[in-house]
């Protein structure tokens, strides 16, 4: 029976440095064997989007991150599951987290220059083209909690309001392209809720990471905070109908 709400799979991900010593032929075995895996689970599971971004500065192993979405549990279970598999997942960092979308209706009032629909590309996704970033925008992610005492306070106390506000008028301002938070199934000591806050400039993206930590809203909030590029949306977007 399917979930309620669908459930998104939230990765951090990247590649090992011993990828890198394997030889050409080795990696593209590895890579073809990996992806008719992972597009078989899809479509058992009925996959319902595939979407990755890569972060602009790497932390460590940590290169990508990735948004996987399953109208049940038991597709994202298979999904980690199989995306470990070896011989491809013994060359991988991997960092799962499971999630609900938040209140997509709400947030999506806040775009004010919508991005453009996502055109799949148009050929078998079993053969890999060659993969790159997007340029035509840049994504603010962030993973966010509040500190400890701050949900004790009032909307008032912590400034909720002039958040609210000071932050839709960074979006007028700037063109907010699109906002979607995801709250974690399982609450991280420092984070409960990822958000992908996509702009079209670097500007956008540095008014809007200025705009989260104001005063006084900005002292309650726990954040850690990256910049990041979608990574080959097409191919992605042909993974799922």
């Amino acid at each position: 029976m399917p979930d309620r709400d669908p459930v998104v799979v939230l990765f951090k991900g990247g590649r090992l440095p011993s990828w890198h010593q394997l030889s050409n032929g080795e990696r593209t075995d590895f890579e073809e064997t990996h992806v008719k895996l992972m597009l078989s689970v899809a479509r058992e599971h009925d996959m319902t989007r595939l979407e990755g971004f890569r972060l602009i500065g790497p932390q460590g192993d940590w290169q990508r991150f990735w948004l996987i979405e399953f109208p049940a549990l038991e597709g994202a279970e298979a999904w980690i599951q199989a995306e470990m598999a070896p011989p491809y997942g013994l060359y991988g960092h991997y960092e799962y987290h499971l999630s609900r979308p938040l209140e997509r209706e709400s947030y999506e009032t806040w775009v004010t220059q919508p991005a453009p629909p996502v055109v799949p590309l148009d050929a078998d996704p079993h053969i890999i083209p060659k993969l790159d970033i997007d340029r035509s925008s840049f994504v603010v992610l962030m993973f966010t909690r509040y500190r400890p005492g701050a949900e004790a306070l009032t909307s008032e106390q912590r400034g909720d309001q002039q958040h609210v506000d000071l932050m839709k008028g960074i979006a007028q301002e700037h063109g907010l392209m699109r906002l979607e938070g995801f709250q974690l199934q399982s609450p991280q000591a420092d984070w409960h809720r990822a958000w992908v806050v996509e702009l079209p400039t670097l500007e956008a993206a540095e008014a809007w990471i200025v705009g989260e930590e104001a005063l006084p809203h900005g002292m309650y909030s726990q954040r850690s905070v990256h910049i990041a590029r979608r990574w080959a949306p097409e191919y992605c977007a042909s993974w799922s109908p």
